[in-house]
């Protein structure tokens, strides 16, 4: 019996001595639900997403972030004004002043809608001006955002997956694309657009952004695609030595499906950490190129030209220039903010 118990495998050999029937006893609903809690399956996506709502920072940039969305989505629903519409006699208002025959019109009995910003020297409604303004550039910045992404992420995911000679000649392009000026290109095009579409678009929605809005989302797509590409590739050739992508190719999986199924979704983290924090940098391109009138066309308000036109009354009033550059600073504050959040939700690392 000695014998047999000593060749018995390990795991057999228990001193029965240690247990007792309590130790036997059906679990309790509290037991069971604590091992439900503790083997709840997650995944990659929800882990990053439970980090980021640990984030206070994150969460009030979401927060604000919404709150300037329901503005400008509600705002001109309910402003009586439009961004262009001239109200006479209503000319250099400031915040919350009426004219006179609006005053007139109060003590009347009328109901009058009040001019939140006050009014430009053309007597437009400066609030209402604010908030186009605002989409404007939040518009940009998330076009120019996901044009960046589908660019970058294309030529990123061909050169590190290819690699080799192909992998040589694409990052040289990159490091020429580098190389480009963009604010020059942007002036060039700015020139051969006007002159070659200025008559194309007319009447249609690109002649309220005009030529050189045109050619600012060209160099977008031309130029600024290149950190988005370097990131993705420098991701891949990481991934591309890992056995589940080797066992992709040995069964004969294509080179689009392999990139697509087992490499892009490994990149998550970079692709959205980039992309977020790519839209404030476009933000604040478009403003900065608007405040030296190579932004929208008039009388379509941007961030930008609203700043550049508040300088020549900057002594008389103040305001006009601080809440432009107000807005500018609290949406490329908070996207900036969520994207450092969404960088250490995704790459916990890093956060340390």
């Amino acid at each position: 019996m000695k014998e047999n118990f000593e060749k018995a495998p390990f795991s057999a050999q228990i001193n029965l001595s240690k247990f007792s029937m309590q130790d036997f006893e059906k679990a309790t609903d509290e037991e069971k639900k604590q091992q439900d809690v503790m083997g709840e399956p997650t995944t990659f996506f929800k882990d990053s997403m439970r980090r980021l709502r640990k984030n206070p920072l994150a969460m009030l940039s979401i927060f604000i972030l919404f709150l300037l969305v329901l503005v400008i989505i509600f705002a001109p629903i309910i402003v009586p004004y439009g961004y262009d519409d001239i109200v006479k006699g209503t000319a250099n208002l400031h915040p919350f002043e009426y004219s006179m025959s609006e005053q007139k019109a109060i003590d009347a009995g009328e109901s009058v809608f009040p001019h939140i910003f006050g009014t430009d020297s053309l007597g437009r409604d400066y609030f209402i001006r604010v908030v186009y303004g605002a989409r404007v550039s939040l518009i940009v910045g998330i076009f120019a955002s996901i044009l960046v992404l589908i660019i970058g992420m294309l030529y990123g995911s061909i050169s590190g997956y290819l690699g080799g000679k192909v992998d040589l000649v694409m990052m040289r392009i990159v490091d020429i694309i580098y190389s480009l000026p963009d604010m020059l290109l942007i002036i060039l095009l700015s020139v051969v657009l006007r002159e070659t579409l200025g008559d194309f678009i007319k009447g249609t929605v690109l002649e309220k952004l005009g030529t050189n809005m045109i050619s600012l989302f060209i160099v977008f797509g031309l130029l600024y695609w290149v950190s988005m590409a370097r990131l993705i590739r420098g991701q891949i050739l990481t991934i591309k030595q890992n056995e589940y992508v080797l066992a992709a190719q040995c069964i004969g999986t294509s080179t689009a499906r392999t990139i697509r199924r087992h490499i892009l979704p490994n990149c998550l983290s970079v692709i959205i950490i980039t992309t977020a924090l790519q839209i404030p940098s476009a933000i604040f391109t478009e403003s900065y190129l608007s405040f030296l009138g190579l932004g929208v066309s008039a009388p379509m308000p941007s961030l930008g030209s609203l700043a550049n036109e508040a300088r020549s009354g900057m002594q008389t009033y103040p305001e006009r220039l601080l809440f432009p550059a107000f807005a500018i600073c609290l949406i490329v504050l908070a996207l900036n903010l969520l994207g450092d959040g969404l960088r250490d939700a995704f790459d916990p690392k890093l956060s340390k």
